[in-house]
């Protein structure tokens, strides 16, 4: 015999001799009410609210990472504006310092020649007191020598001699 002709014969479905995990009646229905009540208090309990947290972290991180973004770019436009107002200080300087090299450089050659020219000028007017000098001397010289000489010729002689 079949399981069908069994069926068939006794009209009912045979019974298990273990026990049902769960029993279909009116106490499913009091769970799944119990069930959704505890979904909706805990929905508006936690989760809306963890959400709300949830929501405003995200958009302060958000606010933060902008604001963040905002600062780093300023900061780069300080320092390239830093950088810029430097070079161009450096440059001016460099400038300045070209400048001041060439005004010394002129005030050097202008002392060099103002004192060559002195020099020249005490050499010039050494030489016209030396060659006085020479001059006063070769005089006195030439006198003292027809002097000495008339002296020396009046001895040879024997004589005076006149000059």
């Amino acid at each position: 015999m079949t399981t069908i002709t069994l069926i068939a014969e006794t009209g009912s479905a045979p019974h298990a001799h273990a026990p049902q995990l769960m029993d279909v009646d009116g106490t499913l229905f009091v769970q799944l009410g119990l069930f959704v009540v505890a979904a909706v208090i805990m929905t508006k309990l936690l989760w809306k609210p963890y959400l709300r947290v949830r929501g405003e972290r995200v958009s302060r991180v958000d606010g933060y990472r902008k604001d963040a973004a905002r600062m780093e770019s300023e900061a780069a436009a300080r320092l390239a504006r830093a950088e810029t107002e430097l070079a161009e200080a450096k440059r001016l300087g460099s400038g300045e310092r070209a400048i001041a090299r060439a005004e010394a450089h002129a005030r050097e050659q202008t002392l060099i020649a103002s004192a060559q020219a002195e020099a020249a000028r005490a050499l010039k007017a050494a030489r016209l007191s030396l060659d006085a000098t020479v001059a006063g001397e070769r005089v006195r010289l030439d006198a003292s020598a027809r002097d000495t000489a008339t002296r020396v010729a009046g001895r040879i002689l024997g004589r005076e001699v006149a000059s």
